[in-house]
């Protein structure tokens, strides 16, 4: 039988329980256990698909086809296994399936109500993981702050599944802000206790607190007035400070002897101490590095990082291997647009290569053309991903293979030349949710390509999240002019990757690659780009 942890956060949003939950995951794993993590958002969206990246950070994809949290993509990069659509559930989801059951009559005619088939249903998705022998632990992340309206639902499931599982197979950890006011000069409790007084009112008494800190450390005189007024034991109160980087929350969280902690409250037997030898071994490469590059990322959502959390995680992961820092600068597609061709010239000569990221619709499409263009004409390393891909393959038949109407038809509906258009099986969806060409899909690589350099070998599987393709119409004639399709898919025909052979390195991808980096095995496609840029 599988045991459960669960995670909730009080006194403010964006603490990082996602983090800590990855951190402790990736300890248990280390011992010798079989874990897997999961999150509950507590938004009416049934998934974060059509959610604007400002609002909500990056929608990252499953190898299934879900549209989820980015949170997902730590626990994937963390523990180097990948999740599926049972890993994300939001309050939209619950509330579909319960409204779907009504209708169809399967309450037999009873009164619907959040208490017992709200929490019923939280239930049964808490514990869809822990239904085989897959699992030994698995670890539930709470979205949301503890007082919320929207969260009471999730907690009274909590509760209850505590009460109906006992406490030897689960366990809550309860992550809070211990504030330093510099006035007063010292740490102050009282937000954590009112936390957790909070979380009492639920009915539910938290078994760990996670305390995070800026700065100061946590004295044994604040861990024992926490333990006595929060009523956990002081082994049981765990200081999380500010880190270098979440990489390193794993380690702190060893020397805090979480997993320790987690593993005698869940009477689990002594296990190996932890084996983070290959994690030691990345933190060493990129904290000491021999070389650095800049890299200029062009995108429309710069503004917010989360937007493209996983391209820059996945530099973090190709630079270890390269044992070089990766300075990601954003640049906004935008402001080239109003930027004269020296300007653009003088802005990006500053870089040692640059990414055009993926995205949707038509603003700052004209500055990611400019940027592509001066990679080509320049020699500059290049990745397109995604809508960086398809604004490659639009630049390259506009300006080499002379069609200067050509577009994306997502861009300018009524082209000429659409050398991007919308699938065949997109044309017919009306719904914006849970439509794209989503999840792992089968690639076949020429092996005279700057792709099977990388991947060395010819089958691969990526993740997708799009609706428009390459025009295969058009394909004879680009190719003609320079530009080689290097990746198909086997089944559709659909190209996945381009390739300027003629160039240092110039690839642009269908795919998301960026979604299957991890810390243990870094996305070679990364990894041979930052090794161009290095040269």
């Amino acid at each position: 039988m599988a045991k459960y942890i669960f995670v909730t956060g009080g006194v403010t949003s964006s603490l990082g329980k996602g983090i800590i939950a990855a951190s402790l995951a990736k300890l248990l794993q280390a011992r010798g256990l079989s874990v897997t993590i999961q999150k509950f958002d507590p938004y009416l969206n049934v998934d974060p698909g059509t959610l604007n990246p400002y609002e909500h950070g990056e929608c990252y994809v499953t190898d299934d086809g879900a549209e989820t949290d980015l949170d997902l993509g730590h626990y994937e990069r963390f523990l180097n296994t990948p999740t599926s659509q049972a890993n994300n559930v939001t309050t939209g989801r619950i509330y579909q399936s319960i409204i779907e059951r009504e209708r169809a009559g399967d309450y037999l005619g009873k009164t619907v109500q959040v208490v017992p088939h709200v929490t019923d249903e939280i239930k049964r998705r808490v514990q869809l993981l822990g239904q085989t022998p897959q699992y030994d632990i698995i670890i539930t992340e709470l979205g949301g702050t503890v007082g919320d309206i929207e969260s009471l639902p999730y907690l009274e499931a909590l509760r209850q599944l505590r009460w109906e599982l006992g406490t030897d197979n689960c366990l809550v950890l309860h992550l809070t802000l211990i504030p330093y006011l510099k006035a007063a000069g010292e740490l102050k409790t009282k937000p954590t206790q009112h936390s957790v007084k909070e979380l009492l009112n639920t009915g539910i008494q938290p078994d760990i607190l996670v305390c995070r800190t800026e700065e100061h450390p946590l004295s044994m005189d604040i861990r024992r007035k926490l333990a006595l007024f929060c009523n956990v034991e002081v082994s049981s109160v765990i200081e999380a400070m500010n880190a270098e980087t979440i990489y390193d929350v794993p380690l702190l969280m060893l020397k805090e002897r979480l997993d320790a902690v987690v593993i005698s409250k869940l009477r689990l037997p002594d296990r190996r101490e932890p084996d983070l030898r290959k994690w030691k071994e990345f933190l060493g490469k990129f904290k000491n590095p021999l070389n650095e590059v800049r890299i200029g990322l062009v995108g429309k959502y710069n503004e917010l990082q989360d937007a493209y959390k996983s391209i820059y995680e996945a530099f973090v992961h190709a630079g270890a291997v390269n044992e070089c820092r990766v300075r990601v600068v954003p640049i906004h597609s935008e402001k080239l647009e109003n930027l004269k061709p020296e300007e653009i010239g003088k802005l990006l000569s500053n870089y040692n290569g640059l990414l055009v990221a993926p995205g949707f619709g038509e603003r700052g499409i004209e500055g990611k053309y400019e940027a592509i263009r001066y990679c080509r004409e320049n020699d500059m390393p290049f990745f397109g991903i995604c809508l960086g891909m398809q604004s490659a393959v639009v630049e390259f038949t506009r300006n080499v293979v002379g069609l200067p109407d050509a577009a994306s038809t997502e861009v300018n509906p009524n082209t000429l030349h659409p050398v991007i258009d919308l699938m065949a099986d997109q044309k017919l969806i009306t719904t914006k949710g849970g439509t794209m060409r989503l999840g792992s899909y089968d690639c076949k690589i020429k092996k005279t390509s700057k792709a099977f350099d990388a991947y060395k070998k010819q089958s691969i599987q990526e993740r997708h999240r799009h609706r428009w393709e390459f025009n295969n119409k058009y394909l004879e004639q680009i190719e003609a002019a320079g530009m080689l399709a290097t990746g198909f898919n086997p089944d559709s025909g659909l190209v996945e990757i381009v390739e300027i052979p003629k160039h240092k390195w110039f690839v642009g991808v269908q795919f998301h690659p960026e979604l299957k980096s991890t810390v243990e095995n870094p996305h070679p496609l990364f990894v041979d780009f930052v090794k161009a840029c290095l040269k």
